[in-house]
């Protein structure tokens, strides 16, 4: 039996993930101790909000070997997602008749990219070393990606609690491949965001409780795909025309002025959902939803919760009678979650007739 060269194996593995389109590939250990007790404090603090699955999987979320027996390293892998006119979303943030999607969901589903080209990354590896314990992950499985890819030398976790790279800022998407092999491991970096707060600062609903600290339940990106009921009402005027995520701690942190434009046709963005109007939005059909969201992270709100997010949004646009109509339209709505939120949205109208901002269109950048 050859003796396999695990730092040689480590500088192809580089070379083979850029190959199938990874910017980055670090290795890391699977001691994640301290972000362990991090995790548990977010969790006792209630901040997962109705995300119960945070919670379910015990220790197989911060012990790698206790989800797959066996696994000594952690490949982490960074696959960039920014559109080359990343700026145009303040843009779109400022026309209160638009829609604003996140950056990462204008296109193809990341997860089946991601997974699809980190398994033939495994099986490259297998050519080499013949088979071998591995398992890939791309937000399959309880994995703290974020503190494995930090660990692994793909950067530091920002204040904001997404990973940032010197290089990149963090228009990138994660996935990881667990494994026996003894791989040699990266060193992290150190952090680099200093004093700054602009991620703090702007955040539309005050989410970032703290440096570090984020309460999911006041996040725009939590209210519009995770949370399944009503949008509490206290935080709706606050999400101004976002109804798919929120990007505003990345666009206002300065290591992103850094990021690259994506190489991948798959993510560019689709059916036009990069700046769409909300109207034309509210008025697809659920057959419209799911032929133009097939293959997309869109489809994972659902045709219910599309609807309340645009109606929320509609009730944050300025009145016009484009605006107003579309919320007629729907008042009746088969969904009684729906309604509430367009009975909500036109009340608010009629109570600021003449307003023509969105309460969120005050310029952020700051």
């Amino acid at each position: 039996m050859n003796t396999i060269d695990y730092t040689r194996l480590r500088a192809d593995i580089g070379r083979w993930g850029a190959e199938l389109g990874f910017q980055r590939i670090g290795v890391s250990g699977i001691d994640l101790d301290a972000d362990e007790a991090h995790l548990l404090s977010w969790l006792d603090a209630g901040f997962h909000g109705e995300m119960d699955y945070m919670a379910r999987h015990g220790e197989k979320r911060s012990r790698p070997a206790a989800l797959q027996p066996g696994t000594l390293r952690v490949l982490s892998a960074r696959m960039d997602y920014a559109p080359p006119d990343i700026g145009e979303a303040w843009n779109v943030l400022a026309d209160g008749e638009r829609a604003y999607v996140s950056r990462y969901a204008l296109g193809r589903d990341y997860h089946k990219i991601l997974r699809a080209r980190l398994q033939k990354l495994a099986d490259r590896i297998a050519e080499r070393t013949g088979p071998f314990g591995h398992r890939v992950f791309t937000d399959s499985a309880p994995v703290l990606e974020k503190a494995l890819a930090r660990d692994a030398g793909l950067g530091w976790i920002g204040k904001h609690t997404l990973l940032l790279s010197r290089d990149a800022g963090s228009w990138f998407f994660l996935g990881e491949i667990y494994t026996d092999l003894p791989l040699p491991i990266d060193a992290p970096p150190s952090a680099h965001c200093g004093t700054c707060t602009r991620c703090i600062d702007v955040c539309p609903t005050q989410a970032i409780v703290a440096p570090y600290r984020l309460d999911a339940r006041r996040c725009i990106s939590y209210l519009t795909i995770e949370l399944r009921g009503a949008i509490p009402e206290e935080l709706r005027p606050l999400i101004g025309n976002r109804i798919f995520g929120c990007d505003d701690c990345q666009l206002v942190c300065p290591w992103n002025k850094f990021a690259q434009p994506t190489p991948e046709a798959d993510f560019a963005p689709r059916h036009g959902l990069d700046g769409a109007g909300l109207a034309e939005l509210f008025a697809w059909s659920e057959s419209d939803f799911l032929e133009r969201t097939s293959g997309m992270a869109i489809r994972r709100t659902g045709y219910e919760g599309w609807l309340r997010n645009i109606a929320v949004a509609l009730g944050n646009a300025p009145g016009t009678p484009g605006v107003l109509a579309a919320l007629r339209s729907r008042a009746d709505d088969a969904s009684m979650l729906v309604r509430e939120h367009v009975a909500w949205a036109l009340q608010r109208q009629s109570q600021r007739p003449t307003e023509r901002l969105n309460d969120s269109d005050t310029d952020r950048r700051g």
